[in-house]
């Protein structure tokens, strides 16, 4: 099949469009950018220019294909509502250009706070007020009212491997700059994770298979307690692990502080009976002990 990604050159993204290649897939990825458009060749892919502030591009990029997995989204967290309202009006065209056709529509989500005081299921409905973006997923799922098999992707909070510069190169880069690996309170709370690659294989079964309105976990380790990823974040840097008071953690943490302090597990039982999934790279703490988490760019 022919495959429209958005975020082809982002960091699941660009781990995506080789995993459709390998499965012998089509991918033609939008890029806002000369370096976007490169990489995508480079990956293999042919490059739309287009952008997510332009949504008749992406609608037109889509209609030239059999599917899109879209994986694009400004994280800004300065600008929440206003990615948000980017991310609904993509949707729509997306919606719009795959409307009676069957074809798979793939949406990004996420499991973080998904069911507070309990483990997340893949039944679970994301309470909208939760994130902006939670919205916009049930549009994307109630697409399939309207003839498009649209399914979404809920991924944990750390998609962890060697690159990656999301929440746990932040928490490298605080502990770092610190001089201490901390965690909030007592560090009983848990964050689940996937590697980036098992992450990539499961957008693409789901875009083979999965039912129309259906949502699955990006989760290969249920839950793993912030203490334990402090002790690992400080071991690997060599510096003492220290406790921060839930009252201290927006000083010590800055924005990544309400997300380090929330505690959420997520299971990924009905993904894997689904789509035959099954997590096969290395976990967090094992993959923060090979080291690379610690490298300093010489930029």
């Amino acid at each position: 099949m022919r495959v429209f990604v958005t975020g082809a050159s982002g960091w699941i993204g660009s781990a995506v469009v080789p995993e459709l290649i390998g499965a012998g897939h089509e991918v033609v990825g939008l890029a806002r950018s000369d370096a976007a458009a490169a990489a995508i060749v480079a990956a293999g892919a042919e490059a739309y220019r287009g952008s997510l502030d332009d949504p008749a591009s992406v609608r037109d990029g889509a209609a030239l294909c059999d599917g899109v997995v879209h994986l694009g989204y400004n994280h800004d967290f300065s600008q929440m509502d206003a990615a948000a309202k980017t991310d609904h009006d993509v949707i729509e065209a997306i919606g719009a250009a795959l409307k009676d056709s069957d074809r798979p529509f793939v949406v990004a989500g996420g499991v973080l706070g998904l069911a507070p005081g309990r483990i997340a299921t893949e039944n679970d409905v994301p309470d909208p007020a939760l994130h902006p973006r939670s919205a916009n997923v049930a549009l994307a799922l109630s697409l399939a009212r309207d003839g498009v098999r649209s399914s979404c992707v809920r991924f944990a909070p750390t998609v962890h491997g060697d690159g990656d510069h999301g929440f746990i190169a932040t928490l490298v880069a605080i502990a770092r700059a610190k001089g201490n690996s901390s965690y909030i309170g007592d560090g009983a709370n848990c964050w689940p994770a996937v590697h980036r690659f098992d992450a990539a294989r499961l957008v693409r079964l789901t875009f083979e298979g999965a039912p129309a309105g259906s949502s699955v976990h990006a989760v290969a380790e249920p839950g793993i307690a912030t203490k334990a990823i402090a002790e690992a974040i400080g071991e690997g840097l060599g510096l003492s692990v220290n406790s921060i008071p839930v009252d201290e953690a927006g000083d010590h943490f800055g924005w990544l502080g309400r997300f380090f302090g929330a505690d959420s597990t997520a299971s990924n039982t009905i993904t894997r009976e689904l789509l035959n999934w099954e997590p096969t790279h290395q976990g967090l703490l094992e993959d923060l002990r090979e080291g690379h988490y610690f490298r300093q760019s010489l930029d």
